[in-house]
């Protein structure tokens, strides 16, 4: 059964029960947003992993790419870093491998997880062209849609597709003069492919067929943003407004076909720039589910890039951004480490969590006032048991036990918490 149909028919397929159930969300009121396109289940019809709600109304969720490269390629290792964030609270990851047996790590790590799974088929189809020895310029539009179905039969339950870096949005990223020029690896593959083949993106060109991929297997398209800033100074230029039109144009090609769609954002875009960036997005694309990476708010911050994410991805979600890419530590560095993955999820987490709260997400702010409560009351495992990450606070506190357990070693004997309870004790006496 396809979500999308189904829901335009007034029927919830187990996947959109699933997340009604997870996210304490009515079926009446997921049915027309799913109808619409408003909200997005993520879940092939070949794959059993948890369903995951993106979109109105709903919890912001965190995605944690993990994958291989060239030059560091441990399956293994991979599947560790798929526990680590899932343990650390994950709503899906993305495999965005480029180096090692493509087709174990893709298949092991669908195997293995319980939360949606995503990839980016192009990096497939460009391995396979530079590992035959004729260069990815030389791949076809079969070979490109061939990665999708490859990943489509797999049981991929979202797949990143630049469909919308056209020959003419290039000209517009030429003529910008970018001071970054274009960060995407799927964005760079496709300029190159399209400078020497002098012709248009195939994932543009035939949509149609990308299309009846996707609906074959009930697998969400996640227009992806080629050519998204990578320095705050190329934030919302004319190559990005322009990508951007043509995706506006395609999530409604794939609504027409009843393929459930998301559109992926920037990138590196300054503060203030930030919610504006999030309502032309959600204004151009009819209110599609809003997945950005960060967005990092300042270019100055490698090994705290996470930080600089969590700030500008806090500011999305409030204003309307629905799916956090999570960026670690080692962002701009390297391939991230076990400790980088738990960091890196846990601080978008925070951003997600504190825009949850602005966007009035239903049961955010009880969350936050049981922990006020326990708090108060000098209740520490409460505090601690509740706490974003239980473990973390746990060892913490540990740390540096206080001679009086109710306190802790920062205000000791001088605890306001303690003494206020005195005071209002003793004034109802």
């Amino acid at each position: 059964m396809r979500t999308m149909s189904e829901a335009r028919e007034g029927r919830a397929t187990g996947a959109l029960e699933e997340v009604a159930v997870a996210e304490g969300s009515p079926i009446a009121e997921l049915v027309p947003r799913v109808a619409e396109g408003t909200v997005v289940i993520l879940r092939n019809a070949n794959g059993s992993r948890r369903a995951v709600g993106l979109g109105l109304g709903l919890r912001t969720k965190i995605n944690a790419n993990i994958g291989t490269s060239a030059d560091a390629s441990d399956l293994e290792e991979e599947l560790r870093k798929l526990d680590v964030a899932v343990e650390a609270g994950a709503d899906a990851v993305m495999d965005l491998s480029t180096g090692g047996d493509l087709d174990e790590i893709r298949r092991a790590i669908l195997g293995a997880s319980k939360v949606p799974v995503g990839s980016v088929p192009i990096y497939q189809a460009a391995v396979r062209a530079r590992r035959s020895g004729e260069g990815m310029v030389h791949m076809t539009a079969d070979d490109l849609l061939g990665a999708v179905r490859d990943h489509a039969e797999d049981g991929m339950d979202f797949v990143t597709v630049h469909c919308g870096v056209t020959r003419e949005v290039a000209e517009h990223c030429r003529t910008s003069k970018r001071l970054a020029d274009v960060v995407s690896r799927g964005g760079s593959f496709l300029m190159e492919w399209m400078s020497y083949n002098h012709a248009e993106n195939p994932f543009y060109e035939r949509y149609d067929d990308l299309l009846d991929i996707a609906a074959e297997h009930d697998m969400t398209l996640s227009l992806g943003d080629g050519l998204r800033p990578g320095a705050l100074a190329d934030a919302n230029d004319s190559a990005q407004i322009a990508e951007l039109t043509v995706i506006s144009e395609l999530v409604e090609r794939a609504r027409d076909r009843d393929v459930q769609v998301i559109v992926e954002g920037p990138g590196h875009v300054p503060l203030d720039l930030v919610e504006s960036s999030v309502h032309l997005e959600k204004s151009l694309c009819k209110g599609a589910p809003f997945y950005v990476l960060g967005p990092l708010v300042t270019d100055v911050a490698p090994g705290y890039d996470h930080i600089g994410a969590a700030i500008g991805g806090a500011v999305a979600a409030a204003a309307g951004a629905d799916f956090l890419c999570y960026v670690t530590p080692a962002e701009h560095l390297r391939l991230p480490t076990l400790d980088d993955v738990r960091e890196g999820v846990y601080t978008l987490r925070v951003a997600a969590h504190a825009a949850d709260i602005a966007k009035g997400v239903p049961g955010a702010r009880e969350w936050d006032d049981r922990v006020s409560r326990a708090r108060k009351a000098l209740d520490w495992d409460t505090v601690l048991s509740m706490s974003l990450d239980p473990d973390r606070a746990r060892t913490i506190r540990e740390a540096s036990l206080p001679a009086d357990d109710e306190l802790c070693t920062m205000c000791g004997e001088f605890c306001a918490v303690r003494k206020m309870t005195d005071v209002r004790g003793s004034e109802g006496e």
